[in-house]
């Protein structure tokens, strides 16, 4: 199975794109990557004789793939065509997810996972007013504590030295 889904796969990829590469991954699956379109497609065999489970993804900054956003198992005797459609409608799913959940210009270089379901563009401590705060980051309470105690083992260390004439 793993010789005919590497021949199937090197068929799909002549289909898909220009440019791309084709290999194994660890679980006995092949990949075909087409690093023009930051879009990877597995195929893996499935559960049942004569099934290809076929996933599709993004390949992020970096060149790392992120998680299949779709998958679909497709038999074998459907042919190289009805595959190679079956491939681009994934495609066309994971670019369709990928241009949702897009990164907000204004949240660029802040931490946090953008496009995360059941939320707003807005952080939780954004405040009711959806303003920026002006002046950038301050200084939390905790940070003030650390700060006085420090001052405080100083002061102290400086006092038992004698350097305050006592």
């Amino acid at each position: 199975m793993n010789g005919q889904l590497k021949d199937i796969a090197d068929e799909l990829a002549e289909v898909l794109w220009r440019e791309r590469t084709v290999y194994r991954d660890r679980a006995g699956g092949v990949v075909i990557r087409g690093e023009h379109v930051r879009r990877w497609i597995s195929l893996a065999p499935a559960g049942g004789r004569g099934e290809v489970l076929v996933r599709a993804g993004r390949i992020l900054d970096g060149g790392t793939t992120a998680p299949a956003r779709s998958e679909v198992i497709v038999p074998l005797a459907a042919g190289t065509g009805e595959l190679a459609a079956t491939c681009r409608r994934l495609l066309a799913e994971t670019a369709a997810d990928a241009a949702t959940r897009a990164p907000d210009p204004s949240r660029a270089g802040r931490s946090g996972r953008p496009g995360r379901p059941g939320r707003s563009g807005r952080s939780r401590r954004s405040g009711l007013s959806g303003k920026p705060r002006p002046g950038g980051r301050h200084t939390g309470f905790s940070s003030w504590v650390v700060l006085a105690c420090v001052a405080g083992i100083v002061a102290l260390y400086l006092h038992s030295a004698g350097v305050f004439g006592g």
